[in-house]
């Protein structure tokens, strides 16, 4: 009898006893699920070709810039659709977890991608080109500030007043260096340091949350190199005016996501 007990209830039993999900998600409309997977793949984008044609503003598909009408068409179309059928989070327009967990995956795609191009493609690394600028920001800005920071220093400051102080210390001394060391530091007001102090405790929450350094090294690279190189330089009446304004937002941004990631069982500390 005793057996049969923990038999019965140990996790596995458990497991094996739940119910098994349903494809059969809520719909909101009577049509058969066939039919929608019709509709749902030739009515976007046939739409969009009618509406283009009449508007005359589809010239030739493979042109970027000739296909935004035709790609905002098969959006607004497929909006309309899954709206009506399913509802936003049916078809996918989650916040929460799901968006962080999407965010996170996805940039393994892009980490990989890069990667790749950099080992398969030839990098230009002449003086004022963009790789070398963006090999400087990988291994310099990036990597070495975090391996002090987020590696030594937490990893110090963890044994001594905890994982917690430690996220907080080591973001602290790694938004100073960022402010006083690297290139995207352009004004140095209190609105400036305050964006750079929050972005390190930012980081500092995902080294607690993780316990690895080596992704924030890699994507801080990619936001370096994308927001200041990609985009193009800004003039100093732009930073002057508009770049307070960026930081800000950013900061607030940034405190969300900090909010969010704040840990809060035994499970959430990795050192």
């Amino acid at each position: 009898m005793v057996a049969g007990s923990v038999l019965q209830s140990s996790p596995m039993t458990k497991r094996k006893n739940q119910p098994v999900p349903s494809n059969q998600y809520e719909t909101r409309t009577s049509l058969s699920p066939q039919i929608r997977v019709v509709l749902a793949l030739v009515l976007p984008i046939a739409l969009s070709l009618l509406l283009g044609r009449l508007a005359g503003n589809v010239t030739g598909l493979g042109e970027s810039q000739t296909n935004a009408p035709l790609l905002a068409g098969i959006g607004i179309v497929s909006w309309i659709l899954g709206l009506s059928w399913y509802g936003l989070t049916q078809i996918g327009l989650r916040g929460g977890r799901p968006l962080f967990a999407g965010i996170g995956f996805a940039t393994l795609g892009w980490v990989t991608f890069l990667v790749l191009r950099a080992v398969l493609l030839p990098i230009n690394v002449e003086p004022g080109g963009n790789g070398r600028i963006f090999v400087y920001l990988l291994l310099f800005e990036a990597f070495a500030t975090q391996l002090w920071t987020y590696g030594l220093l937490f990893r110090s400051v963890a044994d001594w007043r905890g994982p917690l102080t430690a996220a907080i210390a080591s973001g602290l001394v790694f938004g100073a260096a960022a402010f006083v060391l690297f290139q995207e530091s352009v004004l140095g007001d209190p609105i400036s340091l305050a964006y750079f102090i929050i972005w390190g405790i930012f980081y500092g929450i995902i080294r607690l949350r993780t316990g690895s350094l080596i992704g924030s090294s890699v994507v801080q690279a990619l936001q370096s190199f994308s927001a200041w190189i990609v985009l193009g330089p800004i003039t100093e009446a732009t930073s002057a005016t508009s770049l307070p304004w960026l930081y800000t937002s950013a900061s607030i941004a940034y405190l969300i996501f900090i909010w969010r990631l704040w840990p809060k069982t035994a499970e959430d500390y990795r050192v």
